[in-house]
């Protein structure tokens, strides 16, 4: 072996030396074979990147820049979905001296070529091989940049020079030399968000583009060579010599006299700059919600939002839209001025205000200043001595913000939504994207489940102090801003004047399990329930979209559909690419159980805590609803339903911990219902929702209930007495202790009388309860269960009267036990989340 590798040195010592002999001293074939190989290497490298580049296809669909077009239901415009800041004009539209500085500057022989000028490519390649760097691009390499960024790359390298090559001699192919001015200048970024001439000449000088003078014209071609090196704004020395240049370069290729160019040249720039905002349209938060959701279906359905020149035709009435946005504004402005008023002062927003000094260590000043050592005093102190700090800290805390949403109940249409005060101030959207807790208006579902058990709006529960114990030894104690009467109250006064205590013990006979699953067959499907007793004071946040969907289906007997946003979409020529029908139904609620609850909340607007739709907003229709308080009046809640249209609205704060700190305007029935009550009144008067239309609750007894009525009247009159029936075992409610018997004055019988009242009391709740679960309450010696009207009734275990659709749209005077409201009471405890010892987190 080592034999072998000895003869095996010499021979490839001199093949080595023969190689390095050929390389020094090349033979002719050597050179031809590498010079010929030098041009199909670059072919072949050419030919790989096409693949690589966009397609003729592509490339036919960029220049029509068509967004999709957002409509509403009577076809006005509501948006259009752009790439960016840019309204295309065409050519004729620019000015010419606009075009004349373009050419002259970036491509004097654009009209010559075909997409690469090789003599100018060839000038820049010497200049920078020497040292000075300069760029050979056409415009319509330009443009290939411009349009398609990603697929050619902005790296200065030789691959990125090929592709953006091969995709400029396919736009020559495709566009026409007008073509391509007209996109490239439709399309060049001009900074501050800003992309085309027409925005840029908007920003820059509060002008259109055809109406560009010589020197406008010039200053922003000169931005074209570096947009932020020749910004006008921040860099106006650089950006009036590059002017100049370009004035010069028009003087070069006959655009301009020797003499315009001596004239101009002096005179400065004279911006008259402002940002250029898009509108943001009559529906900005519905269109924001819907933009996701078109995303979503065109990549599905191989389309593009920005460029395919969709028509999307939406379930938005342009008139009610109108009508909310005006609603919202005006009470919400009315209520910042209470605010602004609530948080002024030394009690406002100052240091010396707990809360707000809480909100001072919360910002990124407050922490820059204790990392750089100073004590939290110090740090306090100097942030309230900065004025512009705690104005902009106090306006972020404080200001007023509402959400609004209306629904067809009939076919799950959004007609309206107004998501904020101002969306350009806070593009939040407080409908959809807003967790809150609804209060007294989540007493809907727990009535409901109540009433889908069998209960009657005529059946009494006592209104006492409860006490419900809790998983850990909490204990739950619900209260109301009245004292405990002690006496029997029917649940449509509890529910009309939102009694907490009642509800709870509704809550807890019918079960939190029950009514969370309720709501959710309702409308609040997105939002997480936490199936506790005081659920049934709303203290699981939700969305006020799924709180008004939830109440559509109580307006829409008992179905739930899905809310919907569009009806149809279109192509550019109108063809039909897609339509949208209502959802498919599904039964929520028992038809019964809902016609009786849809006529029990009637009474909430009759002459209950809504009942100032009526006194203040004159609304005589056929109307049913409910308000919601949370603590410390944090939220305020109002939902309103009509036969045709429900709408409903929130107000409150963006940080929780915020209040009007008002008892009487923070109450859902003072900041929420007046945006509801407006709305409908506008709508009302212009009958775009008919005011004869009604509501049909009438209950149809079952056959079985019919059977079992006629049965019992003749068991009645055949032995002249009432036959019981055996109830299901029910928890009962516990009480929260009673006094001693020594805390009771002596006096003749009065302790006596107390144990009996007490007893017959516990009694009726116990069977109330019964009642409850569906089941009769057993025959006693008890007093008879009193009903809404407060008197005696003999005839108590029999079937309450069914509501009636007779019943008129307008407050019936019907005596009651519940203490008579002011007409714009609100919910009796503020709709209050669940007080627990020790206190819950509200």
């Amino acid at each position: 072996m080592s034999r072998v590798c000895a003869l095996a040195r010499p021979r490839l010592a001199y093949l080595s030396q023969r190689g390095l002999h050929h390389l020094r001293h090349p033979t002719r074939r050597v050179v031809l074979m590498a010079v010929a190989a030098l041009p199909a290497a670059v072919v072949l490298y050419v030919l790989v990147l096409i693949p690589f580049t966009p397609g003729i296809g592509d490339i036919r669909k960029a220049r029509v820049d068509q967004p999709a077009q957002i409509l509403s239901a009577d076809g006005k415009v509501l948006a259009e979905f752009k790439p960016s800041n840019r309204e295309w004009v065409p050519l004729a539209q620019i000015s010419p001296h606009m075009v004349d500085a373009l050419i002259s500057t970036e491509d004097h022989r654009f009209y010559e070529h075909h997409g690469i000028d090789f003599k100018r490519t060839a000038g820049a390649a010497l200049h920078t091989f020497s040292g000075d760097r300069q760029g050979g691009s056409t415009i319509t390499q330009q443009l290939a940049r411009n349009l398609y960024p990603d697929e050619i790359g902005r790296a200065p390298t030789l691959t990125r020079k090929i592709k953006e090559a091969i995709t400029a001699f396919k736009i020559e192919a495709v566009y026409s030399k007008p073509q391509i001015l007209e996109t490239y200048l439709n399309t060049v970024p001009f900074l501050y968000n800003a992309f085309g001439i027409e925005m840029a000449a908007r920003t820059y000088f509060g002008v259109s583009a055809d109406q560009l003078t010589v020197l406008q014209a010039a200053t922003l071609t000169g931005m074209l060579k570096g947009n932020a090196y020749y910004n006008p704004v921040i860099n106006p020395e650089r950006a009036l010599a590059r002017r100049n240049t370009v004035l010069s370069q028009m003087v070069k290729y006959g655009k301009l006299t020797p003499a315009q160019f001596a004239t101009l040249s002096k005179k400065p720039l004279r911006l008259d700059f402002e940002r250029q905002t898009e509108p943001p349209g009559p529906a900005p938060h519905f269109a924001q919600q819907l933009r996701k959701w078109l995303i979503a279906w065109a990549d599905r359905n191989d389309y593009n939002i920005y460029s395919d020149g969709l028509i999307v035709r939406t379930t938005i009435d342009s008139r009610l839209q109108a009508m909310a946005t005006a609603s919202l504004k005006q009470h919400a402005n009315q209520l910042q001025g209470i605010a602004n008023g609530a948080w002024s002062g030394r009690n406002g927003c100052s240091a010396d205000n707990d809360l707000f000094k809480s909100f001072m260590r919360e910002t990124p000043d407050y922490k820059a200043a204790h990392d750089a050592g100073a004590s939290d005093a110090d740090a306090l102190k100097k942030l309230a001595a900065d004025r512009n700090f705690m104005r902009g800290l106090c306006k972020a805390k404080t200001d007023v913000q509402a959400g609004f949403i209306a629904i067809d109940p009939r076919d799950g249409q959004i007609k309206a939504w107004v998501g904020s005060r101002d969306f350009q101030d806070e593009p939040f959207d407080h409908v959809q994207q807003a967790r809150r807790q609804p209060g007294s208006t989540f007493k809907a579902f727990v009535y409901g489940a109540a009433f889908a058990n069998g209960a009657k709006p005529s059946d009494t529960i006592i209104d006492q102090p409860v006490e419900m114990p809790l998983e850990g030894g909490e204990i739950w104690r619900p209260n109301d801003d009245v004292p405990p009467s002690n006496k029997p109250m029917s649940l449509r006064d509890a529910l009309a004047f939102s009694r907490n205590r009642i509800t709870a013990q509704v809550m807890q006979a019918v079960g939190p399990d029950k009514v969370a699953r309720l709501a959710r067959a309702m409308g609040v499907r997105d939002s997480q329930l936490n199936a506790v007793p005081s659920l049934a004071l709303g203290t699981s946040p939700v969305t006020l979209k799924e709180m008004v969907s939830a109440y559509s289906t109580i307006a829409n007997d008992g179905v739930y559909l899905e809310p919907r946003m569009v009806t149809r979409i279109e192509d550019s020529k109108g063809e039909v690419l897609a339509e949208f029908g209502s959802a498919s139904p599904e039964r929520a609620l028992s038809a019964d159980a809902d016609r009786t609850l849809l006529d029990t909340l009637r009474d909430v607007v009759n002459r209950g805590t809504g009942s100032s739709i009526r006194t203040r907003f004159g609304i005589r229709a056929d109307v049913a609803g409910k308000t919601g308080t949370t603590q410390d009046n944090a939220d305020g809640w109002f939902i309103l339903m009509d036969p045709q249209l429900v709408a409903g609205a929130w107000v409150g704060f963006d940080d929780g911990r915020v209040t009007l700190n008002s008892d009487y305007w923070g109450q859902g029935a003072r900041s929420a219902l007046p945006i509801v009550g407006d709305f409908f009144q506008r709508a009302l008067r212009q009958r775009i929702v008919d005011p004869r239309a009604r509501f049909d609750t009438e209950v149809t007894p079952g056959a079985f209930e019919q059977f079992r009525a006629r049965l019992k009247t003749w068991m009645d009159s055949l032995f002249g007495s009432k036959q019981a029936e055996a109830p299901r075992p029910l928890t009962p409610i516990k009480r929260a202790p009673a006094p001693e018997p020594s805390e009771v004055p002596p006096s003749s019988g009065v302790q006596a009388a107390s144990a009996a009242a007490s007893e017959a009391a516990a009694s009726e709740a116990a069977a109330a309860s019964a009642i409850l679960n569906g089941v009769s309450p057993p025959a006693s010696n008890l007093p008879p269960i009193l009903g809404p009207s407060g008197a005696s009734h003999a005839a108590a275990a029999q079937p309450a009267t069914p509501p009636s659709s007779q019943q008129p749209p307008y407050p019936a005077q019907e005596p009651s036990l519940a203490p008579t409201p002011t007409p714009d009471d609100n919910d009796s405890s503020g709709g209050a989340p669940a007080q627990y010892t020790p206190p819950q987190n509200n």
